[in-house]
């Protein structure tokens, strides 16, 4: 119920032309393990048997996990239109999350953009892309965090 409030307020996001592009897949223990499985073999063909089993263990660990992907409109300016749309659906997804005491993660790493992912979440790739995959869980403690000041990213013109 809370991962489903958390999806309804991400589509409230501002989306041009009112498209609503986003689409949600939770993705249950047998889909997870076979992404992890994804996951590790790519990372051990590009780095090693080690890194790729090191990638298993952390991936293993991680309790929710919400793909999110956006239909693909026929034009490139209506694409990139959604994708923004779907970047704010992400930010209220995980805000949303947060908001219940719930830890976010958005990755989008190769293995988001791999054919056999696309197979394993039953998405068509010609009508679908790919946004990340959304991480989620109570966490054991919370990271400290920093950013820029304002200042140092805010122009003032008159």
């Amino acid at each position: 119920a809370l991962v489903e409030r958390a999806i309804e307020v991400a589509c409230w996001a501002p989306n041009h032309k009112k498209t609503e592009p986003w689409r949600f897949t939770c993705i249950g223990p047998q889909t997870r393990q076979a992404i992890v499985d994804l996951n590790a073999r790519l990372t051990a063909e590009s780095k090693g048997a080690e890194a790729g089993e090191t990638k298993r263990r952390q991936w293993s660990t991680i309790p929710g996990w919400i793909a999110v992907t956006s239909t693909l409109a026929s034009d490139d300016f209506t694409r990139e239109e959604d994708y923004a749309a779907c970047a704010c659906a992400v930010q209220n997804l995980m805000l949303a999350l947060w908001a219940e005491g719930v830890g976010t993660k958005w990755a989008t790493g190769d293995v988001t953009r791999h054919p056999n992912y696309f197979q394993l979440l039953q998405i068509d790739p010609t009508r679908e892309r790919s946004i990340g995959l959304i991480w989620y869980g109570y966490p054991q403690s919370v990271p400290q965090s920093s950013r820029q000041p304002v200042s140092a990213v805010l122009r003032r013109l008159d």
